[in-house]
């Protein structure tokens, strides 16, 4: 592709051999140039990242900063199509892209999911239920909010923030100075609390000719903000997946979504569907269809990006995934062998070159006869770790 030819905006299915753009280099951008490489794809990823697990297993790789222009379109003329494992990539980087490569979901997809203003505001225009919130952007306006939301409620960042991070729960009116302190005093949004018996998620994916595949709902369980437990299939959530799936259809068509994306839900004790977040990306909690479905959410993203047609994602077998933190490797190297020896037992380790608490450094999957029961087999394996 030339420097003076823009990118042709055709449906044309891209081919294997066809090159893929990737930006972001962590785990996600890892686990789709495998899946994009077993197909036949060529992976270019782009980050600032140095020895990143991307990088390990891509064709090719350009390590340079989201605002290095000169980087970016050297980038962009090398690739066919690019699509992102996170989505805070700033908007003058893509604007930058897409002058040679289409960027699939597009800048106007990210312009909602990147502030969680926009996306309460999108969802609230959809008709999608999700949890009573205002708009905070000074210490004045967060009392104000709490006594219009009420308390408990949770103090989110508008921008960025995940896995717990740039949001904190407030309880007494007396604690917003502190809470304002911990976001930073930026600009945030104030979500009152839902009393739920079970978060959940639903993947999916919508191809460039508008097809669309639905995964789960898949049950989650969290500690400290962090996923820790993903199952599927769920037969308890059974009777609210029609409405789930629906939500997220919807989601994607409104936005007119390319690619992958995870809608996280918390089921209310009243039974309502509440809509948390959309992530435009593959999620944590879709790690386990790698080994528990037909087609797993990274070859589904290759396949939605490039316009191919889309694969089941129904389950063939039940299965459990469990993260695993760099907690883990307080002692050391953890005695890989423990997970190992479980039988259909699959370990994920991500490449990463430093581990911190709280940090994803791998994940393990269990297949069996139910969920529950691989949940309990996978949590056990992660506990002897310690041992």
């Amino acid at each position: 592709m030339s420097a003076s030819t823009p990118f042709r905006n055709t449906e044309t299915p891209l081919g294997p051999g066809a090159t893929l753009g990737m930006l972001g280099a962590g785990q996600l951008g890892r686990m789709f140039a495998l899946a994009a490489a077993r197909l036949g794809y060529h992976v270019h990823v782009f980050s600032p990242r140095v020895d990143s697990p991307t990088g390990h297993v891509s064709h090719r790789e350009t390590v340079a900063d989201y605002g290095d222009t000169a980087a970016l379109l050297k980038f962009a003329q090398s690739v066919d199509v690019v699509t992102l494992e996170f989505e805070n990539i700033p908007v003058a980087a893509i604007e930058t892209i897409e002058q040679f490569a289409p960027v699939r979901p597009s800048r106007a997809m990210l312009h909602v999911t990147q502030n969680r203003l926009r996306e309460k505001h999108f969802l609230t225009e959809a008709g999608i239920a999700c949890a009573p919130f205002a708009e905070v952007n000074s210490l004045e306006q967060l009392r104000l909010a709490i006594t219009t939301i009420g308390l408990p409620a949770v103090l989110k960042t508008a921008d960025s923030g995940y896995d717990g991070k740039g949001q904190i729960t407030i309880r007494d009116p007396n604690d917003a100075v502190t809470a304002w302190k911990h976001v930073g005093g930026q600009p945030a949004v104030l979500e009152g609390w839902v009393d739920y018996v079970q978060e959940l998620s639903v993947l999916v994916a919508r191809s460039t000719n508008g097809e669309i595949v639905t995964c789960g709902p898949i049950a989650n369980d969290h500690v400290n903000h962090i996923l820790d437990v993903s199952r599927f299939p769920a037969p308890e959530l059974a009777h609210i997946a029609p409405t789930a799936e629906q939500i997220g259809r919807t989601i994607v068509q409104r936005l007119k979504f390319i690619g992958l994306c995870c809608v996280e839900f918390f089921l209310a004790r009243d039974g309502q569907l509440i809509v948390n977040e959309i992530a435009p990306r593959p999620h944590n909690s879709g790690h386990l269809t790698i080994e528990a479905c037909h087609t797993s959410q990274f070859e589904q993203q290759v396949r939605a990006v490039c316009g191919l047609p889309l694969g089941c994602m129904q389950p063939h077998t039940p299965a459990a995934m469990v993260n695993l933190l760099g907690d883990l490797w307080q002692n050391g190297e953890p005695p890989w062998l423990k997970l190992l020896s479980v039988p259909q037992g699959f370990l994920h380790l991500y490449g990463k070159t430093e581990a911190q608490p709280g940090r994803k450094m791998g994940h393990f999957t269990v297949l069996a006869d139910d969920a529950h029961l691989a949940a309990r087999i996978a949590i056990d394996a992660r506990e002897r770790l310690r041992q």
